[in-house]
C-alpha cells in the first residue's frame, strides 16, 4: 500500500485503536478532547463484548481482530494499548498496511522487536509514535527547563523511587501481566516511563549496573528492582522500583542534586514539586507554585497534551516529540538492565548483540 496522505489538513484525523483494556479509556478521553481535530473511527478487542463495549461509547465502528480492523476502516494511524509483546509485530502489521503507528509504553520487551518497528515504519514511510506522556506533565517541563537552562551546573546525582502496589489479583485478571515474553516486570511494564525519565532529562547513560528480584508475587518476572547507572556526563543515578508497597502507591520521585540547584519532585507520581532551589533565582521559579497538581491517578495528566504533539505533527504543524527512535532509548536502558541483572555484570551502552 502506498504511504498515507500527509500532512492531513483539510479533515479530522481519523484514529482506531486496538485493545480497549485498562489504559484505553485514557486515550479515549484525550482524543475527546480533540473533537475538532480528531476522531475515532475504529476500535479492536479479542474480547467482542469489550470491542462493543468502547465502540458503543465513543461512537466507533467494532472489531474483533486488527487485519479485520485494518481491512474494514479508513484510519490514518493505529494506537496500540494491547499488551506490550504483541506491540511490534502489530506496529509491522500497521505499517505495512500504509498507516501510521501510535505505541503505548513500552514499545516493545525486546530490543530487536523494538528495532523492527523503527525499520518497517521507516521503510513503510509512515510515522512511529511512542506514548511518554509523563515528559508533559507540568512539573517535568519545568524540571527539563531547568537542566536544559544549565541552572544546576554539574549534576552529581539523580534518585528516582517507583514505590508502588500492584496485588496478586492485578496480576491475576490478566494472564499476559508480568510474562516475560507479553508484559516484563517492575522496569519494563510500571516503572519504564521512570527510566525515560532519566534518560530524557540526563542522559544518554553509559551504563547500567541492576538487581532484580520476585518476592511477594506469583509471576515470571521482577516485582522489584534496583538500577545503578552511570552517565554519560559523569553524574550517577538510581532508579528504584517496587510493586510491594504497603497498603497503597506511596511514591513516584526524582531528586535532582546538582553543584547549583537541588530539585526533589515527588508525589504518587512525580506530581508535587517538594523542593525548588537553586544558587540564581529566575522570574520562572514564580511558575512552581502552580505546577504541583493533586492526581488519583498514576498515568498523570500528559495524555491529552501527547495527543496534541501528534495531531499537530500529522497535520504538519510540528515535529514528534517522542518518536520510535526516543521510544528506543529508553528500551535499550531497559534491556541493559535486565541483561545486566540476570548476568551479574555491568552492561555498557550502546547495547552490542
Amino acid at each position: 500500500m502506498s504511504a498515507p496522505q500527509h500532512p492531513i489538513t483539510d479533515r479530522r484525523i481519523r484514529f482506531a485503536l486496538a485493545g480497549c483494556g485498562r489504559i484505553a479509556k485514557n486515550h479515549f478521553a484525550s482524543l475527546q478532547q480533540h473533537a475538532d481535530r480528531a476522531e475515532l473511527v475504529a476500535v479492536c478487542d479479542t474480547v467482542p463484548e469489550r470491542a462493543q463495549a468502547a465502540a458503543a461509547a465513543c461512537g466507533a465502528q467494532a472489531y474483533t481482530s486488527l487485519d479485520t480492523l485494518l481491512a474494514g476502516s479508513d484510519a490514518d494511524i493505529v494506537v496500540l494499548t494491547t499488551p506490550s509483546g504483541l506491540h511490534s509485530q502489530q506496529a509491522v502489521r500497521v505499517a505495512r498496511a500504509g498507516r501510521h503507528v501510535l505505541s503505548e509504553k513500552p514499545m516493545a520487551t525486546k530490543w530487536d522487536e523494538g528495532m523492527a518497528m523503527v525499520r518497517e515504519c521507516r521503510d513503510a514511510g509512515v510515522k512511529l509514535f511512542v506514548v511518554k506522556q509523563n515528559r508533559l506533565n507540568a512539573t517535568m517541563q519545568l524540571l527539563k527547563k531547568a537542566i536544559d537552562q544549565k541552572r544546576f551546573g554539574r549534576i552529581h546525582m539523580v534518585t528516582v523511587n517507583v514505590f508502588w502496589t500492584r496485588p496478586q489479583s492485578y496480576y491475576d485478571e490478566a494472564p499476559w501481566r508480568g510474562r516475560w515474553d507479553m508484559d516484563g516486570g517492575a522496569f519494563m511494564n510500571q516503572a519504564s516511563h521512570y527510566v525515560d525519565m532519566v534518560d530524557w532529562l540526563v542522559g544518554p547513560v553509559d551504563n547500567v549496573h541492576a538487581y532484580t528480584a520476585t518476592q511477594g508475587r506469583d509471576i515470571e518476572a521482577e516485582d522489584s528492582g534496583v538500577m545503578s547507572l552511570r552517565l554519560r556526563a559523569g553524574g550517577l543515578a538510581s532508579i528504584n522500583v517496587t510493586m510491594l508497597t504497603y497498603p497503597k502507591n506511596l511514591e513516584g520521585s526524582i531528586t535532582v542534586l546538582g553543584e547549583r540547584g537541588t530539585v526533589r519532585i515527588g508525589g504518587v507520581a512525580v506530581n508535587d514539586i517538594q523542593h525548588w532551589e537553586f544558587d540564581q533565582p529566575t522570574p520562572e521559579d514564580e511558575q512552581i507554585k502552580a505546577a504541583s497538581y493533586a492526581t488519583t491517578s498514576v498515568y498523570g495528566f500528559g495524555h491529552p497534551l501527547y495527543y496534541a504533539n501528534v495531531i499537530d505533527t500529522l497535520r504538519g504543524e510540528a515535529h514528534a516529540e517522542v518518536d520510535g527512535y526516543s521510544g528506543l532509548r529508553s528500551l535499550e536502558v531497559l534491556i541493559a538492565g535486565y541483561r545486566s541483572a540476570r548476568d551479574g555484570v555491568r552492561v555498557g551502552l550502546p547495547l552490542v548483540f
